[in-house]
């Protein structure tokens, strides 16, 4: 994924407005050369019911790409574009592209390139041509300027038939169609005269032979040279006709329209391929003109619909005494009913009355976007720790959304990030089923957040039918009655197949670069107190989290309560999970050097104190070495509201 900042700083002075909707890019805007690709550009960007921000093709990176990753992209002329984009593009960003040419050729024109090289145009099958139609097949919509033009595209990419498929033809801003009723008006009692020749240095555009027409049929002409857009209006509407003869395929010359509009006779070929168009070839100008004013309000709420459009999100978590353990259930779930079009929740059969009260609460709710099961089982089972996969397949296999996010009873998302996850599933990596997210993991409270952990959970997914939770094939086990069970490497919810039991792959923000500069800066801490790494990954977590959503996990925010859970039920958890038949021992107790039976309320309490004030972290796999003293990471934003509130 390209939506985290995960390397260097931005350096580039270009910056995508974070008030900004649309982002446009082309190699030139009106404002650099008046010509008719930038023309319709420019009216489209005009006629734009939303804020857009304007991108030279040449400006496109990374950087710019990351910063504009949540808005809509609409891709015009792109030679200046850098092809090793696309792959990130496309797999990346939402966006529609406006065909003006031909750019899968080399030479924008698939008869140039026969011109030039003496041999038929063959860029279809290398490099660049492949890159381009990749690059077309990822987008949304794509639009065309004639009927041939896109014609002769699907023959050669049949696979951009898939695609949503647009027509547009030139666009004009409303001060052409004044402009026009004007100069109708203005010279409708004048005896036309003369001709006018587009006069260009482009090979396609074909201005000798147009001249030599001229000359041939004795026509009076003049060339339109570097002449400014008022007046190649105001000569139209005062010439007897326009001849305009390109060499090649010429998508929608934009003039031979206004020289039509004008009143101009016209002198043009077959590569003039919107000719034979309904609202182009009719002799009532009305049509023609009714035709191009709708254009603009055709393109719009195209893009708009497919901006507004969000898939459903599904969200999923499961519950088992909740209350018995102290968990934030019901604000872990009041933060999915914030942004989920449905939750699904899965007891597994609980006796403290948390199952009643979710009974009760989904009963309770008007719009049903709540909705619960249970499906007990027995916790007395030797290896009931596998049934912790199982619920979360059994909820998962209940949602109906296009999306599941996955969070845990003690997982609660921040209001900031709500609208973060509606982005995330409109915009979702087109090439992965799964990425992870960042964890903001508590210490103690909310002034520490640990970095002895990696900082991330695999969370959100598309909704499909293969990918369950459970072990992974490569780490099952199982015990000598037969029971399934696990290697140490899963705590039995990865993402799997149903079938093969693969896991699943998945995409994130978290690169090997960053996972050796947090161990890096830890180790440093932990020898030398250097806290400059410490600071440096601190920053870099902080950026992430601005950018994307993820959860706040409250597991060892209350030290006292998970030192209690970890003596009540997860040690024995995880001896279930790994088949392990550990004694109640000093020796197997990483928290005290007795055996939990003999540790008392009092001692839990005095050492989550001691844990809070001089550990940022510490994970039970040996016991606490309090010479080693764990750096944390402070956050900048303050706790979701919703747990605010319970102050």
């Amino acid at each position: 994924m390209i939506n985290s900042p995960f390397g260097s700083q931005i350096t580039d002075t270009l910056q995508i407005p974070n008030d900004c909707e649309v982002v446009v890019v082309a190699d030139l805007f009106k404002e650099d050369y008046v010509g008719g690709a930038e023309l319709t550009t420019e009216a489209l960007i005009e006629s734009s019911p939303l804020k857009v921000y304007k991108l030279r093709s040449k400006d496109v990176n990374l950087q710019l790409l990351e910063q504009g990753h949540s808005k809509y992209w609409i891709f015009g002329n792109f030679s200046g574009l850098n092809l090793d984009l696309i792959p990130t593009i496309v797999s990346n960003m939402n966006y529609s592209i406006l065909e003006y040419d031909y750019k899968f050729c080399r030479y924008r024109s698939p008869e140039k390139h026969e011109s030039l090289t003496n041999a038929p145009c063959d860029c279809r099958e290398d490099m660049h041509g492949k890159m381009v139609s990749a690059f077309m097949y990822g987008a949304k919509s794509l639009w065309w300027m004639s009927e041939r033009q896109q014609k002769r595209y699907t023959d050669m990419f049949p696979f951009l038939e898939e695609r949503e498929n647009w027509v547009l033809s030139s666009v004009f801003d409303n001060a052409f169609f004044i402009t026009l009723k004007l100069l109708k008006e203005k010279y409708k009692d004048q005896e036309k005269k003369g001709w006018l020749v587009l006069g260009s240095e482009s090979w396609i555009k074909g201005t000798d032979a147009a001249i030599q027409w001229c000359v041939e049929n004795e026509k009076e002409f003049d060339v339109i040279v570097n002449w400014p857009y008022e007046k190649v209006l105001e000569e139209l509407a005062q010439a007897e006709g326009f001849v305009y003869l390109p060499l090649g395929g010429d998508t929608c010359p934009r003039m031979v329209i206004e020289a039509k509009l004008l009143g101009c006779d016209l002198n043009f070929n077959d590569n003039v391929e919107h000719r034979h168009e309904t609202w182009f070839d009719t002799k009532d100008s009305f049509d023609t003109e009714a035709y191009l004013f709708a254009a603009r309000d055709k393109f719009w709420n195209s893009i708009v619909h497919t901006m507004n459009y969000c898939p459903d999100l599904s969200g999923y978590t499961t519950t088992l005494n909740c209350n018995l353990h102290e968990y934030p259930w019901r604000d872990s779930i009041s933060s999915l009913l914030s942004f989920c079009d449905e939750v699904i929740v899965v007891d597994g059969g609980s006796e403290d009355g948390t199952w009643e009260e979710l009974q009760k609460w989904a009963e309770d709710q008007i719009d049903g976007r709540l909705k619960v099961f249970q499906v007990a089982r027995d916790w007395t089972h030797p290896r009931f720790a596998v049934f912790d996969g199982a619920q979360k397949a059994a909820a998962r296999n209940k949602c109906i959304g296009d999306f599941c996010w996955q969070q845990d009873a003690d997982e609660v998302v921040h209001e900031d990030d709500y609208e973060k996850i509606k982005n995330l599933i409109k915009t979702f990596p087109k090439e992965a089923d799964l990425i992870s997210l960042p964890v903001i993991e508590y210490w103690g409270g909310p002034e520490k957040v640990r970095m002895d952990i990696n900082p991330w959970k695999w969370r959100l997914s598309r909704n499909k039918p293969h990918i369950t939770h459970g072990i992974p094939k490569q780490l099952r086990k199982v015990d000598e009655n037969g029971n399934l069970c696990a290697l140490p490497g899963t705590d039995g919810c990865d993402y799997i197949h149903k079938e093969t039991a693969e896991v699943i792959p998945h995409a994130t923000f978290y690169t090997k670069e960053i996972h050796e500069l947090k161990n890096q800066a830890f180790g440093k801490y932990l020898h030398l107190k250097d806290e400059t790494g410490v600071k440096e990954y601190e920053d870099w977590f902080n950026r992430v989290i601005e950018v994307l959503p993820g959860v706040h996990h409250f597991s060892w925010f209350n030290l006292p309560r998970k030192i209690k859970t970890y003596k009540n039920y997860w040690s024995q958890h995880w001896q279930s999970l790994y088949n392990i038949n550990q004694q109640d021992t000093a020796e197997n107790n990483m928290f005290f050097d007795k055996p939990w039976q003999e540790v008392e309320e009092s001692e839990i309490i005095e050492l989550a104190t001691k844990l809070s004030t001089d550990m940022g972290g510490w994970v039970f796999h040996s016991k606490i070495d309090w010479s080693q003293q764990t750096p944390s990471i402070k956050v900048s934003r303050n706790l979701p509201q919703i747990m605010l509130d319970k102050k």
